[in-house]
């Protein structure tokens, strides 16, 4: 069939919208919500009223600026649906929650009132974030490129499942208890995890700064000061409870054979044969081999700042402190790779010390303490230096024992992963359960999963490796 482009209320096609089908009613929005239009004159002043925003995701947050608001602005509170026009396609639509009482909306964001004898506000929360929804959400745009609006009246012409409230109740129900354990399997993990960390501190004598004492405040000049830290890194000699030492420590420097900074050469404009690693490769605390960027390929950078199995990096230096010292392992020979003048190459002496145990003992609190008062500051980042690092105090036990005790923590680490793993396994099963249930015929990848009311934390999950 041929058509004008003029005859066209938009270029998408909208059959698959039409077609769809459910196990509920398909109702039309405009039956369940209605339009909420009442207009505020503020004179310039929010009082007690709270500008928001829409993100992405369809999270409601409150603005940082106030002062954009400008000319007409119009009501919303708790439990009205708020979306933005122009993102409303990209899934900027979501409900007001209980903690902004009174928000405040520019034109550009219409505000619905969800029937509360049709609809409750959980089941609504999660059909929004449905992906047959935002499909059929996305095919409501319309105008020129880059500059397509969702209108109300767009908005409310949609069709969606509205099962009556005991079925609402039983499918959030049902997948909000998946939610539950998954986070319960998340908070086991973190448990498991937290646990096998304290017994390789325990096993070391390791002792962890305690904190910060509440005294008084006192005045000193920053020249009395050696270090801006306090107490209680570790002892120059472990001791165990009896006071006997358990492992004796030494300067990290002496069981290394170079610390080198990195290469100085910036980027190629065009690719190469040779990578050199980005900063943010090594500060999430594992080896991410993504990020890098191409630099020229010379016989004297790869000579100079290769990567060897064993090798660790550190970053030198960086705007945020917790991110300074952080240590990744490299655990097999780059041979394309090398690294950049931020990073610190840590070349371990084998004989000595395993370069597994040294990356988990970086990160361990009392070395990060040492690494954090270590520290300096300059036109507002945080470094070290590869002196710093040498005199780093460490417990050294005998390699033996350091196969051991690492090969314990990352068994236990292990578990917590594989727990993490099924708990996101859980949470995927239950939220396409869940949008089967609404929509017939929901296949292929899923989208991402929703986040429940009130949104959750997620746990990390750390990549795990030991040296052979």
């Amino acid at each position: 069939m041929i058509r004008r482009w003029r005859e066209l209320e938009r270029w998408i096609g909208n059959e698959a919208a039409d077609a769809r089908t459910s196990t509920y009613p398909m109702v039309p929005l405009h039956e369940v919500l209605t339009e909420r239009r009442e207009t505020l004159q503020l004179n310039g002043d929010l009082g007690d009223w709270q500008a928001i925003t829409v993100k992405f995701s369809g999270e409601l947050l409150p603005r940082e600026r106030d002062n954009v608001f400008k000319g007409a602005m119009f009501a919303a509170y708790p439990g009205d649906l708020v979306f933005s026009k122009i993102d409303a396609r990209n899934g900027a639509v979501g409900l007001i929650p209980e903690s902004i009482a009174k928000a405040v909306v520019t034109s550009e964001y219409p505000v619905l009132i969800p029937d509360r004898a049709l609809l409750r506000p959980a089941y609504l929360h999660y059909l929004l974030r449905a992906e047959h929804f935002k499909a059929d959400l996305k095919s409501k745009a319309s105008g020129t490129s880059g500059r397509k609006r969702v209108t109300p009246e767009a908005f409310l012409s949609l069709t969606v499942p509205v099962p009556e409230l005991p079925e609402q109740d039983a499918l959030i129900a049902s997948y909000t208890a998946a939610l539950d354990s998954a986070a319960k399997l998340e908070q086991e993990a973190q448990a498991i995890e937290d646990a096998g960390v304290r017994a390789f501190e325990e096993a070391l004598g390791v002792i962890p700064p305690p904190p910060l004492p509440d005294r008084p405040v006192f005045v000193a000049r920053f020249k009395e000061f050696e270090r801006w830290s306090h107490d209680g890194i570790l002892r120059s000699a472990v001791q165990s409870d009896t006071g006997s030492a358990v492992w004796p420590t030494v300067s990290l420097g002496d069981v290394l054979y170079e610390v080198k900074h990195g290469c100085s050469v910036g980027p190629a404009k065009s690719t190469t044969t040779l990578r050199v690693l980005k900063i943010s490769a090594v500060t999430k605390g594992w080896l991410d081999l993504s990020e890098n960027k191409y630099i020229a390929d010379r016989l004297q950078f790869r000579e100079q700042f290769s990567l060897q199995q064993g090798d660790i990096l550190m970053c030198r230096t960086n705007g945020t402190l917790a991110y300074v010292g952080m240590s990744a392992l490299v655990e097999e020979e780059i041979p394309d790779m090398i690294f950049p003048d931020k990073v610190i190459r840590v070349r371990p002496n084998m004989a000595k010390i395993e370069p597994a145990f040294l990356w988990r003992l970086l990160q361990l609190r009392a070395l990060r303490t040492q690494i954090e008062a270590a520290a300096r500051t300059a036109v507002g980042n945080f470094a070290i230096g590869g002196k710093d690092i040498k005199l780093l105090n460490v417990p050294l036990p005998p390699i033996d024992e350091q196969c051991r005790l690492v090969t314990e923590l990352i068994a236990s680490r292990h578990t917590a992963t594989a727990k993490r793993t099924e708990a996101q396994t859980l949470r995927e099963s239950a939220w396409k359960t869940f949008e089967s249930a609404l929509f017939e015929g929901v296949a292929g990848v899923l989208p991402p999963l929703p986040d429940p009311l009130p949104p959750r934390g997620e746990g990390e999950t750390l990549m795990l490796g030991v040296m052979p």
